[in-house]
């Protein structure tokens, strides 16, 4: 029943049209908007569509599509509905790793082959009405998308009418009326089935299931030939529909203050002994010096990874708004960048301006296993920074900057987003976010203790019996403690 669609003249597509989408999206467009798709994205249920290779974004999007029956140009509203021949299901797929560079006009995010499948079946446009059609999406069987016309902001003759004004369609000529909310991320292997119906109508009229599976593409795209895939969080966040389906979703505060002010008073050789008793042996960080006598920082991790220098890889990935930059421009009050330089001191991870950049954000700190660049004058804006020290070239002689907010290795530790850094003069160590309140109460409980101790050899007594304490010695520190637990009315 698609055989007349196969090779329309034109497709448009709407960029915004439901209220549940909008909503999603947090915004509401006064009017449609629109973009065009090549009729060499049209593809037939049962079909395969590629992701890219090194693209991590493809995007179904189940929606109701409007095939033109007879030429219109300059219709009304009450007469563009008559224009319409036949109503079908869509998958309205789109690449958001590609949206960087055609936003808005999506040639490429949204223009590849196999890109726009259609069918199976087409539904008559005079048998329905356009304000009660139903479109569905399932994912591996799972319903994703449940919505119905009744939820345009814009309605179906509207786009008609208005695309009217401006250009004829023709006969066969393709209009994509918009996605409601639900539409996600699907990756290789997924099935994605579309189907528009109208329940409500006699004989309840279905376009049947549009089935499309998710295949992976081998072939990368030429860095010599034009902008490469990237993708942010904002790209994250609208592919998957959410912060939260992203993964994206803030957490609740790993430190609040009383528990950050706990970290400030724990020494991180106490630290580094509580979680070694917890069979934790990887958390410090080896070979890293402060760059300001007595500094301390404590933060939560936010890390950047550096790969080996390689030419090819550095054209692509050194330049412009790199890995670095966007690590420094979305560091958090209270994080501490942690960066994976592979123990490469030969190079600057980082210089002034990038230091002053964290600073102004409120980041805690950097922690790197590399050198760093304007060594002095990062010290002289007051910005702790522990390194292997300085080192006056740029990060490109033997870094390209990779990615951020991964697991990452410095130092001879593991370093996952959200682990608690603590950093003073003895070194800096790396606290998974579970144990923490555990660690800095039994590490300041230890620090009093060997407090005491060193009262005592302080005062003369030997430390035979008393370094470790001796049952004598620790049934003297106990009446102390007791001591110290009553009130000075019970005293």
């Amino acid at each position: 029943m698609t055989a007349s669609i196969t090779r329309p003249g034109k497709i448009i597509a709407i960029h915004l049209s439901y209220g549940s989408r909008a909503d999603q999206r947090g915004r509401r467009p006064a009017a449609p908007s629109y973009f065009f798709k090549p009729a060499s994205s049209i593809g037939a249920s049962g079909g395969t569509v590629e992701r890219p290779a090194d693209t991590e974004l493809l995007a179904f999007e189940g929606e109701i599509a409007l095939v033109i029956g007879a030429p219109a140009r300059r219709v009304s509203l009450a007469d563009a509905w008559d224009h319409v021949a036949w109503v079908t299901a869509s998958n309205d797929l789109g690449l958001y790793d590609l949206r960087a560079n055609d936003k808005g006009s999506n040639v490429r995010s949204k223009g590849g082959d196999g890109y726009t499948p259609l069918g199976p079946e087409l539904i008559d446009a005079r048998a329905v009405d356009p304000a009660a059609l139903r479109v569905r999406a399932w994912v591996n069987g799972e319903l994703r998308q449940d919505d119905t016309t009744a939820g345009l902001i814009f309605p179906l003759a509207q786009l008609v009418a208005d695309l009217s004004q401006h250009f004829t369609l023709e006969t066969g000529d393709v209009i994509l009326t918009g996605t409601p909310a639900g539409s996600s991320v699907i990756v290789p292997g997924d099935v994605v089935e579309i189907e528009v119906d109208a329940p409500d109508a006699e004989g309840a009229p279905s376009s049947g299931r549009l089935v499309t599976t998710v295949v992976q593409g081998d072939v990368p795209f030429d860095p010599e030939l034009g902008s490469l895939p990237a993708v942010d969080d904002l790209q994250r966040t609208e592919a998957w529909g959410s912060p939260e389906e992203a993964g994206l979703a803030t957490p609740e505060p790993v430190l609040s203050p009383e528990l950050r002010e706990k970290l400030f008073a724990a020494p991180t050789a106490g630290l580094s002994a509580q979680l070694r008793k917890r069979g934790h042996h990887g958390c410090f960080v080896d070979g890293l010096t402060a760059n300001i006598p007595g500094a301390k920082i404590v933060g939560t991790a936010k890390t950047l990874r550096f790969v080996p220098f390689r030419e090819d890889l550095f054209a692509s990935h050194g330049g412009g708004y790199n890995a670095q930059k966007r690590a420094f421009d979305a560091v958090d009050e209270g994080e501490v960048i942690v960066i994976e330089a592979r123990g490469d001191a030969t190079s600057g991870t980082l210089g002034d301006v990038m230091a002053l950049r964290a600073q102004v954000r409120g980041a805690a700190g950097v922690v790197t296993d590399g050198g760093v660049r304007d060594f002095d004058a990062v010290a002289a804006l007051g910005f702790p920074v522990f390194s292997q020290g300085g080192h006056p070239s740029v990060l490109g002689r033997r870094h390209v900057p990779w990615e951020v907010d991964v697991t990452i290795a410095c130092g001879g530790a593991t370093v996952q987003p959200g682990d608690v850094i603590v950093g003073d003069g003895d070194g800096v160590i790396v606290i998974p976010p579970a144990l923490v309140e555990d660690v800095v109460d039994a590490a300041l409980a230890q620090e009093d203790e060997d407090s005491w101790v060193a009262e005592q050899v302080a005062a003369g007594h030997p430390v035979d019996g008393l370094f470790p304490m001796n049952a004598e010695w620790r049934a003297r520190y106990a009446l102390r403690l007791a001591s110290l637990a009553q009130g000075p009315e019970e005293k």
